[in-house]
């Protein structure tokens, strides 16, 4: 019998997956993850409970438990928080739901890869439009592609990733006015560093308005490896994915570590306060370089375009400080050939010793 191999769907075949190359390095600043493990005393209590648990039984498939402790922990109530593995899946999931064969998603480029990548897994039409050059988005450009398009899906990722421009309140009130006026589509705000930020649209969440504001628990509660994101939105809203979503998604131990991981809010936030703080002395002292321009940041990480020789192209220039700094031990995020990026590198804050040596690092391969 000759070998058979069935045809993934037409609209996938030139898909290519998302991914993030790891090199072993001693300094690893490319995936904006916390530089500092959750605390001890959190993992013993997480792995207590885990013991006590009958594990021949399925989850709360509604997680009530968590959602209640998350809402408390964010002043919403449970009806609006869903829950899921990482917000990557809280992300298909609002795909799956509201958009799909014959609707579309409006997004901002440069931004987060999965935005469009999801989109096309789950056969959403994508509408991809230019930031400004400083990576900003004018809140009347928002509000004329929101008319001129009608989109079922908006994304803005705020602080955007790459960038980590965090948007204005004038550009968020611009595209929920739009998406009004147009009685059609959703505003997704992805605040997967939000906590790093100045500002949030969580407090905009209500029931009227067709809002998500999506989070994580990766960055800032250190729980990269457990895959915990969630959404707070509508009530109507978080009905409608838990009516998409598969039964029993979210395991034991995710649910029972989001809960327990809220009894640290404290130390996570001096942690936060930490980070902000090494974000801003890693952009003082990178400032001292001719040439670097260096973007402003609202999240755990900084994007840099390093400057090229005369007669370099940036995107040459860009590989080169890369690859250099991976010579020396370091490796951050290339970015340099994206067409919206071209030349930039991202930058992860790291402990005070790890950008020590990332700055060391860049000090010698500028000046090489």
């Amino acid at each position: 019998m000759s070998a058979h191999r069935p045809a993934v769907r037409d609209d996938l075949q030139a898909l290519e997956g998302y991914h993030s190359p790891q090199v072993s390095v001693a300094v690893r600043l490319n995936t904006n993850e916390s530089p500092f493990g959750p605390p001890p005393e959190f993992v013993d209590a997480w792995v207590e409970e885990l013991r006590a648990f009958p594990l021949h039984r399925y989850p709360d498939r509604a997680a009530r438990a968590l959602r209640e402790e998350l809402g408390h922990h964010l002043g919403q109530p449970p009806g609006r928080i869903f829950c899921a593995n990482g917000s990557n899946e809280v992300l298909q999931t609002l795909l799956l739901t509201y958009g799909g064969p014959g609707r579309t998603a409006l997004m901002f480029e440069p931004t987060y890869a999965l935005h469009a990548h999801i989109s096309r897994v789950t056969g959403t039409g994508v509408v991809a439009v230019d930031r400004r050059p400083d990576f900003s988005v004018e809140p009347a450009a928002v509000a004329r592609h929101i008319a001129e398009h009608r989109p079922d899906v908006v994304f803005l990722c705020s602080p955007n990733n790459p960038t980590g421009i965090v948007e204005s309140d004038e550009t968020i009130g611009a595209a929920l006015e739009a998406i009004g006026a147009n009685a059609r589509g959703l505003l997704v705000v992805d605040e997967a560093y939000g906590e790093f930020a100045p500002r949030s649209a969580l407090g905009l969440v209500d029931g009227d308005r067709p809002l998500v504001v999506a989070r994580t628990y990766s960055k800032v509660w250190s729980m990269a490896a457990l895959r915990l994101g969630f959404c707070v939105a509508p009530e109507w809203l978080v009905a409608e994915l838990e009516n998409v979503v598969l039964p029993y998604h979210l395991s034991v131990p995710t649910q029972s570590a989001g809960r327990l991981a809220l009894a640290y809010r404290d130390e996570m936030k001096r942690r936060v306060e930490s980070l902000v703080g090494e974000r801003e002395r890693l952009v003082e002292r990178m400032a001292v370089h001719p040439g670097l321009q260096i973007f402003p940041s609202g999240a755990n990480f900084v994007l840099i375009r390093p400057p090229a020789r005369p007669g370099e192209d940036p995107v040459d220039a860009g590989l080169r400080v890369w690859t250099g700094l991976l010579e020396r031990g370091v490796l951050v995020r290339n970015f340099a050939a994206w067409p919206h990026t071209r030349g930039c590198l991202r930058i992860t804050v790291g402990t005070r010793d790890e950008d020590d040596v990332f700055l060391a690092a860049l000090e010698e391969v500028l000046g090489a």
